[in-house]
């Protein structure tokens, strides 16, 4: 009845996922968005565990994390903890679905919590486009559906309508969260037989209410109308243009083995000579980017349907021709033929990096749902079969006639009447031009000017480790110093795979000169991926990654992949750097003046100062609230769940709650961030929430024991002591090191040895110095509402220049009654010139 995967890792983190094979297609008509609430409602308490936040508690406790999401036709919920605590965690766990609360007395507050995630979607393009598209399907078909929900479906509604909600959704989770519905993946050290034995005495008791188990795969061709099959133009928020070209097929589940979609968009996506990205890039500047697929998601991939979109961003010269553009995709389509690259494939899965327990569990969980048994590990991933009927099957159904065109952009505005109903995306709708109509419909010639990507002399063939050649360390070591720079190696020990991570800062003085100097690195930066894109494609083909940063103090070069090509993508690199070996071609010298290796952070006045905004996009109800604590040193202490418990689950102030650890320069501080909606809240008045509850923290700690601050530190050395999944974790690790001019590598012991003679005492006093002090900066970026006074908005004198336009500038706000009384800046660089500069200040002990 219950399916259930074990494994048996090395990982000190155990995890667990179980998906629940329903989804929001099973959302009844009358309450759109029911599985997506229910997915929330079932965390808050068990008849054995009661307390509404308590899972949570024991997670954060004991160094673990936990979530869930709803899908069309999967409601996936997951969690890791440290190894010792996996057997309580999964006990506390499984009552979720064996005999959860769901309190009445919780629904509100709950459908807050939805309706504040309902408007941070609002303004997202890809969730409106999304939406958008839904709506274009069959009547009756449930993709027609609104599945996020918001207060309005889920409250005042049902109200309106005499519905018993509470009932319903009881009702909801007895007809699907069944036993026979349900796949579990868990997965730690413990062996094999010791985990079967707990998922038995575990889990058996989830309850199966004998019913067939929903089914949507008779609802095929859902886009097979003339709705779908015609021109949408769209508003978008973000200032871009896009043209999106969408293909609904047939579920392609079912051909899993053989991954058609997946050969497709490797071809479609290629950037190397001859494709459709370089052709229009080259010929007529018409796009900058494009990309091709199937996300593979359950709204791009389910039982009844398959998406196929091909998404290119234009320029303002591709937007005026985007038939033409259009029709170079058509083009290429028809010529596509069979192209050899499932050795890439192989390549990548053999030598994979090792993901995260809580990732790896997830996946699999999925998989399970989707896949044969044999396949649960790799399906996901390999290519078992290459069968060319399928594909060529595959490809007789990408013809013009079946495609929507969706143009995407904020010159649209004005000429789209229509507002999708949720999201209120604005859009319009038109038939396809009847001269390219005609065209297409027709046996249209060819591009002579588009080919099949050309041999990939990226393609790695030497997975061989090389011999030692440097004394086995456990930190990097420094190889090189010389008047131009330093150089530090460390040979991997450990993963031994056939792959190197190589990262180059090359420091110029020039680039804080001015804020010219800034943004030509930034332009810089952004233009020569662009230049790049066409020779490097086959290295991305072939897994071979870079990443080109614009630093504060100069450009960061970072190259990663098989060892054996790694060098032909940098010496590729650094010929589009440069037109002169590498030292030799960069002719680079030593610095000057030493370059400071961190910007200098102001020291705050010892007041509280409020610098508040109004957001740029107009009619956005969505504002952040950011509580800036500069406060000298700060411990790491378990701060989110009580944060998130107090103003997200009792204040339920927003859907994005969250304290952070900063560290500016050196300079220590943390902060505490909310997102919450200007027609609920007042900015301010949330900010008072903010210091509410760090009165109620302070209070909660004075209580805490000294077993239970032992606890907690215990917890954050367990964490601290988890070892690197994949190489390129402990690289980053060592690289802060090292661009910050430290150099104290083995940092995570150091820190673990002061933790572990961390007292109760310690808090306090910290906590009390910290309250002593005022050195406070709330951040507001203020949204449209009703209770940040948008009638009287018109009327503020210091609003400086219209919100949107070309060239938006920030419109500074005084304070409210809430905060009257607080300093509040009226221009930034004003602010800024008057305070002091804080020495840049290196942690090492």
């Amino acid at each position: 009845q219950f399916v259930a995967t074990m494994y048996n890792v090395f990982s000190s983190q155990s995890a667990a996922a179980l998906c629940v094979t329903v989804g929001s297609f099973c959302d009844p008509e009358d309450l759109p968005g029911l599985a997506h609430f229910l997915e929330d409602m079932v965390f808050l308490g068990s008849l054995k565990y009661p307390d509404e936040n308590g899972f949570d508690v024991f997670l954060k406790k004991h160094g673990g994390s936990g979530n869930a999401s709803t899908d069309c036709e999967l409601t996936v919920f997951h969690f890791d903890i440290q190894q010792q605590y996996f057997k309580a965690a999964l006990d506390r766990w499984a009552q979720f679905f064996i005999h959860p609360l769901m309190i009445r007395d919780a629904i509100n507050r709950e459908v807050e919590a939805v309706d504040n995630e309902y408007q941070l979607a609002k303004p997202c393009d890809a969730n409106r486009w999304e939406v958008l598209l839904g709506s274009l399907a069959r009547p009756g078909h449930p993709m027609r559906k609104f599945f996020l929900g918001n207060a309005e479906t889920l409250k005042h509604e049902p109200k309106k309508s005499n519905i018993d909600f509470y009932t319903r959704l009881k009702d909801f989770w007895q007809n699907y969260y069944s036993a026979p519905y349900m796949n579990l993946v868990v997965q730690s050290k413990e062996t094999l037989n010791t985990l079967e034995n707990w998922v038995t005495e575990i889990f058996s008791q989830i309850p199966n209410n004998g019913l067939p188990k929903p089914s949507f795969d008779h609802l095929t061709d859902p886009f097979d109308t003339p709705e779908f099959h015609r021109l949408y133009r769209v508003v978008l928020v973000s200032n871009i243009h896009l043209l999106n070209i969408i293909w609904a097929l047939s579920p392609q589940e079912r051909n899993y083995r053989v991954k058609p979609l997946r050969y497709i968009s490797w071809l479609v996506g290629h950037k190397g000579k001859d494709s459709i990205l370089s052709f229009l890039r080259k010929k007529y500047l018409w796009a900058v980017a494009l990309s091709g697929g199937n996300a593979e998601t359950g709204f791009e991939q389910n039982s009844t349907y398959s998406i196929f979109k091909i998404s290119i961003t234009l320029t303002s010269e591709g937007y005026e021709h985007f038939y033409e553009v259009a029709r170079v995709v058509f083009q290429y389509m028809k010529m596509l033929q069979k192209v050899e690259i499932q050795k890439i494939n192989d390549n990548e899965f053999f030598f994979q990096d090792q993901v995260g327990p809580i990732n790896y569990v997830e996946n699999i969980c999925e998989n399970m749902h989707l896949f044969c048994k044999q396949d649960f590990l790799t399906g996901n991933q390999l290519l078992f079969d290459y069968k060319p009927e399928v594909i060529a099957e595959a490809l007789d159904l990408f013809c013009p006639q079946r495609a929507n065109l969706c143009l995407l952009s904020t010159n649209n505005e004005g000429k789209c009447p229509l507002k999708e109903r949720w999201l209120e995306m604005q859009y319009s709708v038109e038939d396809i031009e009847q001269y390219w109509a005609a065209v297409w419909a027709f046996d249209f010639e060819l591009n002579p000017d588009l080919r099949h990507p050309e041999e990939n002399e990226y393609l790695a063939t030497d997975f061989s480790l090389k011999a030692p050649d440097f004394p086995e360390v456990d930190y990097p070591v420094k190889v090189l110093n010389t008047p131009q720079g330093c150089m530090w190696y460390r040979k991997d020990n450990k993963f031994r795979k056939p792959e190197a991570y190589v990262h180059f800062h090359l420091i110029s003085p020039e680039v804080q000169r001015s804020a010219e100097s800034v943004v030509l690195l930034d332009i810089f930066v952004s233009i020569l991926p662009l230049n790049l894109s066409e020779p490097a494609c086959g290295a991305d083909i072939a897994k071979l990654e870079y990443k080109l940063v614009a630093g504060e103090h100069g450009l960061i070069i970072r190259v990663k992949g098989f060892s054996h090509k790694l060098p032909l993508l940098l010496q590729l690199i650094i010929d589009h750097l440069s037109d002169f070996m590498s030292v030799g071609k960069l002719q680079f010298t030593p610095l000057a003046h030493p370059c400071p290796v961190q910007f200098r952070v102001v020291d705050l006045p010892n007041t509280h100062m409020l610098c508040k905004v109004k957001t740029f996009n107009k009619g956005d109800a969505n504002s952040e609230v950011t509580v800036y604590y500069q406060v000298g040193r700060v411990f790491q202490m378990h701060m989110e769940e009580p944060c998130f418990s107090f103003l997200r689950t009792k204040e339920t102030l927003g859907y994005h709650v969250y304290p952070a650890y900063r560290n500016n320069s050196g300079i220590i501080g943390f902060s505490i961030s909310v997102t919450t909606q200007a027609t609920k809240h007042n900015s301010e008045f949330v900010d008072k929430k903010i210091e509410e509850f760090l009165l109620y923290f302070e209070e909660k700690m004075k209580l805490l024991t000294e077993d239970a601050v032992f606890l907690q530190a215990h917890s954050l050395i367990n964490t601290k002591e988890y070892e690197d999944t994949f190489l390129g974790e402990e690289m980053d690790r060592h690289w802060k090191e090292i661009v910050s001019q430290q150099y104290l590598f083995d940092r995570l012991t150091c820190e673990i040895e002061a933790l572990k003679s961390l007292t109760k005492e310690d808090l306090i006093e910290w906590f009390q110095v910290l309250r002593g002090k005022d050195r406070t900066l709330s951040i507001h970026v203020v949204g449209y509402g009703e209770q940040e006074q948008d009638s009287e908005f018109a009327a503020v004198s210091d609003v400086q220049g219209p919100l949107l336009g070309e060239h938006p500038q920030l419109t500074f706000l005084p304070p409210s009654s809430y905060m009257k009384n607080t300093a509040f800046i009226r221009h930034i660089k004003d602010f800024t010139s008057t305070l002091n500069l804080l020495p840049y200040h290196k942690i090492l002990q």
